[in-house]
């Protein structure tokens, strides 16, 4: 047969959840982790819009677990799905919604003014994805129930019931494929903040979360706001110090409506949570270009008219944001989201009108509260004048070489191979354990830099202090980035940058060290996914001529059973402890090593979880630490 023929015969079609199987990234972003727990948000959105409209109160969220596997049963009381016959195609409309592509009440804004679904496929996604799915609607006093596999019909729709109490609603219950998922187990930690979020978003909204996959340990949430977005300001300023007053602007139009907080506190960076139809942008969009253009625009007329540049210092953009904590909430119909995962806004529109509103109301704020005006000011010219003696900094730096310059590291030993995509980086700590790396590793496309003694906390340090500190001026040089100005995540030299400490306190303190700083000053190569943590063996297992290693506590007891509770078990502390075979085998051999892929899945959590445990703040990390203190489960002291 000739390969390259193409004709009629090598057009496959798929029909709905056909073609979601077979390219489920297309509509969830990934069959890992984040789109495990993606399946969840597509139902959860879908409450949230009834709740939006006014028909929801409450909604609860339970995890249970079958055959190792989490399920999720999302509730609510809203109207219901509908479930009488849609004349066109002779079913139900329970039935069309779970099993066809773009079908929905979500299309002409009448059942729904404003939503976060717009393509009509989330619930047909869920249920492609899954191998069961069971909706329950209490409707018009009857309760009816229907079953689904894998998207398709394993049961009719039946009336199950009655229901003499008030009160509609819709349950759904799913369990995600596991012929389609390499995990089994729903983020909980990100669901947590996810519904907290959401709370802040619906004041007067009840959501609860059951966790019962351990029959054992039952946990149980509520979240509940009654001031919205002034309660979730409080939440995510936590201890900060307050150096301004909160500043609300709330506006609405007949298809629009902007609802936003912000406020300076003592911090160096910004923090910005946006929504659109209560969807977190993560990646931001048009809003909040919109926003950052007027909040300068505002700022600069301002100083003009009253200081008439008498500072003498250059206000720019990144200046009026420093320690600026805002919160952005938009309602719209009809939203251009960038793909079904939703990160990111589109509408051009959008931009214009959140920056003429923003623009407008925060001029009159400035102009009719000069006290608060005299701080924020403050605030923004000590970040000017902090980023011009920056800029003067990185300028000697780079008149240095240190940057820049074409000649890299001598303590890096690189590999062969020139090809990015092929190229992997191991950051090692200590002097021992990239000795035995070096001569462990694979020359032609693995490279290894030694870092030596502590990496400095960029979470406290002043730029000056980072652009003058050896280890990482080191590590961006062997990189190839660049940094600030002229950094380029397209110039990395590697595409696997891997963290490789040892498992103990020290090796956990500067792997989070070396995070820090990669979130703050090189967060792109993160969001690439070219960032993972290596992880070595805690322990080595002997019996008699066999060997074997263990990485977690639960594999220790696995093997020791195995071995029928004999065996000579070694702790591994550090990296220097293995020799390079052992070291090759465990922790770089790509056909045998575990790496952990940094990613971030909620941006405002890694941002919390780095201001609260590197920053200024010694009483709020002492009251994280102490508040969280039950849940280790591994301290090596």
């Amino acid at each position: 047969m000739d390969t390259n023929e193409y004709s009629a015969r090598d057009i496959m079609v798929l029909s709905g959840p056909q073609g979601v199987r077979k390219r489920p990234a297309m509509y969830i972003g990934s069959t890992g982790s984040s789109g495990f727990i993606h399946l969840l948000y597509e139902v959860l959105d879908n409450a949230i819009d009834e709740a939006i409209m006014g028909y929801a109160k409450n909604i609860s969220i339970t995890l249970t677990r079958e055959d190792g596997i989490d399920v999720a049963e999302i509730s609510d009381d809203g109207r219901g799905i509908p479930i009488d016959i849609i004349p066109k195609v002779g079913k139900p409309a329970l039935e069309v919604i779970m099993t066809s592509l773009h079908t929905g009440a979500k299309f002409e804004n009448k059942a729904y003014k404003v939503s976060g679904g717009l393509h009509g496929v989330g619930l047909t996604v869920v249920n492609s994805l899954s191998e069961y799915t069971e909706v329950v609607v209490k409707k018009n006093g009857k309760i009816y129930k229907q079953r689904f596999s894998r998207g398709a019909v394993a049961t009719e729709m039946e009336e199950i019931g009655e229901y003499s109490e008030d009160g509609s609603g819709t349950t759904i219950k799913f369990k995600p494929d596991k012929e389609i998922f390499s995990v089994k187990n729903f983020d909980t930690i990100e669901l947590v903040e996810r519904l907290r979020d959401l709370s802040y978003l619906n004041p007067g909204i009840h959501i609860k979360f059951i966790d019962e996959r351990d029959p054992s340990q039952k946990k149980e949430n509520e979240f509940f706001s009654k001031n919205g977005l002034q309660d979730f300001l409080i939440h995510i300023r936590g201890e900060k110090a307050e150096l301004t007053k909160p500043i609300y602007i709330k506006k609405q139009t007949s298809s629009i409506s902007v609802d936003l907080v912000m406020q300076y506190v003592d911090s160096y960076s910004e923090e910005i949570l946006s929504f659109v139809n209560k969807i977190k942008t993560a990646e931001g969009g048009t809003h909040v270009s919109g926003f950052h253009s007027a909040l300068t625009k505002s700022i600069t007329n301002y100083a003009d008219n009253i200081y008439k540049k008498q500072k003498g210092i250059h206000i720019e953009g990144e200046d009026t944001r420093e320690g600026l904590i805002t919160i952005i909430s938009i309602l719209m119909q009809n939203p251009e989201f960038e793909g079904q995962t939703k990160g990111k806004i589109g509408n051009p529109t959008l931009k214009n009108f959140v920056e003429n509103i923003f623009y407008s109301e925060f001029s009159r704020y400035l102009e009719e509260n000069p006290v608060e005006a005299e701080k924020i000011m403050g605030k923004i010219y000590r970040a000017a004048d902090a980023r011009e003696s920056a800029r003067r900094a990185r300028e000697l730096a780079r008149k240095k070489g240190l940057f820049e310059g074409a000649v890299l590291p001598g303590k890096l030993s690189d590999c062969t191979e020139s090809d990015p995509e092929k190229c992997e980086i191991f950051i090692v700590e200590g002097q021992s354990a990239a000795g035995s790396s070096k001569e462990a590793r694979d020359r032609f496309y693995q490279a290894i830099l030694p870092l030596r003694g502590k990496v400095l906390n960029v979470e406290k340090a002043t730029e000056e202090k980072i652009f003058s500190n050896s280890e990482l001026h080191t590590m961006v040089t062997a990189l190839g980035t660049g940094i600030k100005d002229s950094f380029s995540a397209d110039s990395v030299r590697y595409k696997k940058i891997i963290l490789l400490t040892d498992a103990d306190v020290d090796g956990s303190h500067i792997r989070t060290l070396l995070l820090t700083f990669l979130y703050r000053y090189m967060r792109p190569l993160i969001e690439r996914g070219y960032v993972y943590i290596g992880q070595p063996p805690l322990y080595k297992i002997m019996h008699g001529k066999e060997t074997k290693y263990a990485y977690s506590d639960q594999q220790l007891n696995e093997i020791m059973n195995s071995f029928g509770g004999k065996g000579s078990v070694q702790r591994y502390k550090g990296l220097g402890e293995m020799n390079p075979i052992q070291l090759w085998e465990t922790t770089m051999d790509p056909k045998r090593r575990i790496l952990r892929k940094i990613r971030i899945g909620d941006a405002e959590l890694a941002n919390t979880m780095f201001s609260i445990l590197m920053g200024l703040d010694v009483e709020q990390r002492r009251h994280f630490l102490e508040e969280h203190s039950s849940e280790v489960k591994f301290l090596d002291v």
